[in-house]
């Protein structure tokens, strides 16, 4: 999911430089949801992780 979200900054970066600035808004905004949801679910597989054996 990270990776998408990378693809995403960089459509967005790449758009903005050609001055495509609907589509460069949009790919940001995807990225930012895409890496804020990656966030979320690294930080559930840590909390998760961290049970003992047997739980």
């Amino acid at each position: 999911m990270l990776h998408y979200a990378i693809v995403f900054l960089v459509i967005a970066l790449i758009a903005g430089v050609l001055g495509f600035g609907v589509i460069a808004g949009t790919a940001a905004s995807i990225a930012k949801i895409l890496f804020l949801v990656f966030l979320v679910l690294f930080v559930v597989s840590l909390v998760m992780g961290r049970r003992g054996p047997g739980v």
